[in-house]
């Protein structure tokens, strides 16, 4: 388990007075993605029109390059501004497989400091069940903070 105090503290530290959005993924995907070995590809999707998702920033193989919110687990954050923790990829209606080795996911919607939808951060490892509530809980406290200023 990623010992989530220091990391919001490591990114707490890094982040400091930065609001470019882009600057700000790129190194919560980074700091999350070496945080721990659960994390097989880390990264952002961002919102770039009414219903889109583009990638964004991230660490690991390739990603999905494209998707609307009407597909797969980043869609259903977007859409539902909901985490989506998915033990079970397969079980998961409509999941768009980026990768053959996914066995979970983690999606949490990311807010500006207007409580708009901006992206999703989206986590996923080749370990099925490999996610938690206490993950969810702790990532998306840090997102809240990170994001609060753009």
């Amino acid at each position: 388990m990623a010992d989530y105090p220091a990391l919001a503290q490591t990114i707490r530290a890094l982040t400091e007075g930065e609001t470019d959005v882009v600057a700000l993924m790129a190194t919560l995907a980074c700091e999350v993605h070496h945080a721990d070995d659960r994390f097989d590809w880390t990264g952002f999707y961002r919102v770039v029109a009414p219903g889109l998702l583009k990638i964004g920033p991230y660490q690991g193989g390739h990603g999905c390059l494209v998707i609307p919110f009407e597909r797969g687990v980043c869609g259903a954050a977007a859409r539902t501004r909901a985490v989506q923790l998915v033990p079970d990829v397969e079980a998961f209606p409509g999941h768009i497989a980026c990768s053959s080795s996914t066995r979970s996911e983690l999606v949490l919607p990311v807010f500006d400091g207007r409580g708009a939808v901006i992206g999703v951060f989206d986590i996923d490892s080749d370990r099925p069940d490999a996610f938690t509530d206490e993950d969810a809980r702790a990532l998306a406290a840090i997102l809240a903070e990170t994001f609060a200023g753009v």
